[in-house]
């Protein structure tokens, strides 16, 4: 009996491995159907033919563009000259980007009509076109800006919100040094024993878990006001004995961005048509027993650092109110000229948005987000004051992105340059 039993099993066994092995030989003959991918998201931009190259103008008239230029020229001339930038499936040097932005300078420094201007870009740039979401070429505009709140160095009864700097215990891991396959991976964490664990979460953080774990900058005295510059990632705190320190972005506590906004729509706390900023705050103001609930639903958590200047973006440089944009720096040249269509909102002496006009401009891509992600994303930087704060918290708008580089040739000669 154990013998047939067992003569039944490796004959079995045999099969088994039999079929097995010609599975694996037809696998490898016929390797398997992938669904195509739209050819449209092969890379997050396409580069235009002349025909296609949309109407250029911009709406502030160049104020301030040669200033933004400036700011990323002084970025690339910290890089390498052959340092590699992507457009699309195309690369060029970062020397290629400083005379793309060098020659568009002395171009604006001459104060073309549009019917110039739309000509030298035509004879002299290439433009890409961002892939967008759906549809295809769609790009959802949202804007930031930088918040002002009230703090003291030392806690009190009102000032009781901590601003805190990079924790002693956070690490950083870079990947790409384990293996090539994680370039521009990184992991946030903190050390366990023999392990590396996540790192707290905003419950865990607002309950205490960094006590002797973290330096404070300031202490301010509103929650939500801490939250939303977390958000935004820099702004300004006016003490109560004078002076302001400019804060700025350090690092986070490496877990992912939810959208608190999403939540309250989800839980039937606010209207979709009625979602902004200002509407969220307006929310906890009126239910100040949620704010601990709500603004844990967003489990990352940002740390700061002290700048001389500000607000300043990923590039280390200071960012311009209405040029700069933020996109993912995964995807689009850093430092990079952009060209933008979407809209800016008309506000009332209320401060509520009455109608919606054209915002057709040139922005220069000099920051990134934890929520920009993707070729549909973009976030332009508004500056501070009023309507900074209500077109950043308005604004989410469809739109076109586009990027401009000089052709890989000698331009002619610009007057004013």
């Amino acid at each position: 009996m154990f013998e047939k039993t067992s003569l039944r099993q490796l004959l079995r066994t045999m099969g088994c491995l039999l079929i097995a092995t010609l599975c694996i030989l037809l696998f490898q003959a016929c390797p398997p159907r992938r669904p195509p991918s739209p050819g449209v998201r092969l890379a997050p931009m396409i580069r235009l033919r002349p025909g296609a190259y949309p109407d250029f103008w911009d709406d502030m008239g160049y104020d301030g563009l040669g200033y933004a230029i400036d700011r990323s020229l002084a970025y690339l001339g910290t890089l390498s000259a052959d340092r590699s930038f992507t457009f699309g499936k195309d690369h060029y040097s970062a020397a290629h980007l400083m005379a793309s932005l060098s020659h568009f300078r002395a171009l604006i420094r001459t104060a073309p009509s549009a019917a110039v201007l739309n000509d030298v870009i035509r004879r002299d740039y290439i433009v890409y076109r961002s892939v967008g979401s759906d549809p295809p070429g769609r790009v959802l505009f949202t804007g930031y800006y930088e918040p002002v709140l009230h703090g003291s160095r030392h806690p009190t009864q009102r000032y009781s919100f901590p601003v805190y700097t990079r924790p002693r215990d956070l690490a950083t891991i870079d990947l790409s040094l384990f293996s090539p396959a994680f370039k521009g991976k990184t992991l946030v964490g903190r050390i366990k024993g023999h392990t590396i664990v996540p790192y707290f979460d905003r419950a865990a953080i607002e309950s205490g878990s960094l006590a002797d774990k973290a330096s404070v900058l300031a202490w301010v005295d509103n929650p939500v006001d801490l939250f939303f510059l977390q958000i935004q990632g820099s702004g300004k705190i006016y003490l109560n004995t004078g002076g302001v320190l400019n804060v700025h972005y350090q690092v986070s506590n490496g877990r992912p961005y939810r959208s608190i906004g999403k939540f309250l729509i989800e839980e039937g706390k606010v209207p979709a048509a009625e979602m902004s900023m200002q509407r969220i705050r307006a929310y906890l103001e009126a239910h100040p027993g949620e704010i601990d609930a709500v603004l844990s639903h967003n489990p990352s958590y940002v740390f700061f650092k002290l700048e001389p200047k500000g607000p300043l973006g990923c590039l280390g440089v200071q960012l311009t109110p209405g040029r700069s944009l933020a996109l993912d720096r995964r995807i689009f040249p850093l430092a990079g000229l952009s060209f933008i269509q979407t809209q800016k909102p008309l506000v009332s002496g209320d401060g509520t948005v009455d109608s919606w006009t054209e915002c057709t401009r040139f922005v220069l891509d000099q920051d990134t987000g934890g929520a920009i992600r993707g070729p549909g994303r973009a976030d332009l930087f508004w500056g501070n004051g009023e309507y900074a704060a209500v077109a950043a918290g308005y604004m989410k708008q469809p739109g076109a992105l586009y990027f401009l580089v000089l052709k890989p040739r000698a331009p002619r000669q610009l007057t004013g340059g």
